[in-house]
């Protein structure tokens, strides 16, 4: 875990706020006023990931950005799982605590099956969507075959089986602090010129020792034993996400996420969301085009928020 108050160099500045709701220490940046945009990292990152949208967004909007339970400065507790199901439930219990509502949840890499998690079990408090280079799982029929489809060409995943069969997952994802920079290179990112000691140091700090990578080792495990259990969307969700606005902004170099697999999920459950694909972005689209992703989220939410006006 992070020391509560490591800045990095003042790359990420913000007063650390913990809930223990969800039956341990979570951790989550919580930073100016207004429509809240709740943004949720994956694997293997933490809330470093929005940095950047933290400080674009919050002279607008309240931005609450949680570390996932066995991620960044959040606590790794041992008596606990590390499947899908139970992000979800952390998340819920977070956002409960914070009485969250009118809620933009902007999701990359798993974050996106745990915020549609979310919207499954709480669509009254959704307002809108953005997937950030994240799967939106939601019932879709052909979800099973494109995660396969998926899985038998992306490196990462491959990876993982590989490693899973010959016994090899446990000790490399327990070195995660250690080789840090190979499994983000291999999961993807374009821009060369990010990689300085101290972002290096502020992804690498989150897995110290081995009993902190049970986070990133379960994700990972959860995938290759089929413990990720999916939330299915309730009547009331399928309803509300006739008429939500979504967008998804998608790098198209992704290796580990392919967008012709995955656009077209959320396609299947946003007819009418906008799609915007970066070429020359990879996986970690944050971190390869911050800006662009910012202000293509800006452009959303100040259309979106006329719309609501008119609309009223």
């Amino acid at each position: 875990m992070i020391g509560t108050h490591e800045t990095f160099d003042g790359t990420f500045p913000f007063p650390p706020h913990f809930s223990t709701a969800p039956g341990f220490r979570m951790h989550y940046v919580d930073e100016g006023a207004g429509p809240v945009l709740l943004c949720l990292h994956g694997e293997p990152t933490w809330g470093y990931l929005f940095r950047h949208l933290i400080t674009e967004f919050s002279g607008t909007h309240r931005v609450v950005v949680p570390d996932h339970m066995g991620f960044g400065k959040s606590e790794t507790p041992a008596d606990r799982t590390y499947w899908l199901q139970d992000h979800i439930d952390n998340l819920e219990a977070l956002v409960l605590d914070l009485r969250l509502r009118d809620i933009t949840l902007v999701m990359h890499d798993f974050g996106g099956p745990v915020g549609m998690g979310l919207l499954s079990r709480h669509p009254e408090l959704i307002s809108r969507v953005v997937s950030v280079n994240g799967p939106t799982p939601f019932g879709q029929p052909e979800l099973g075959d494109t995660l396969a489809a998926n899985a038998s060409q992306a490196p990462w995943f491959q990876w993982i089986m590989r490693a899973q069969e010959d016994g090899s997952l446990d000790d490399v994802l327990g070195a995660l602090g250690y080789n840090i920079l190979s499994t983000l290179k291999l999961n993807g990112f374009q821009d060369g010129a990010i990689i300085t000691p101290t972002w290096v140091r502020a992804y690498a700090a989150a897995f110290p020792t081995r009993t902190e990578t049970l986070g990133a080792l379960g994700w990972a495990k959860g995938f290759a034993l089929g413990a990720h259990v999916f939330e299915p969307p309730t009547a009331g969700a399928r309803e509300l996400l006739a008429t939500i606005p979504a967008l998804a902004i998608w790098g198209a170099e992704d290796r580990t996420l392919d967008a012709a697999r995955f656009l077209p999920l959320f396609r299947a459950v946003f007819p009418h969301g906008l799609v915007s694909e970066l070429p020359g972005v990879g996986h970690y689209s944050l971190e390869d085009a911050p800006r662009t992703i910012s202000a293509l989220l800006r452009l959303f939410l100040d259309a979106t928020d006329r719309s609501a006006s008119i609309a009223a």
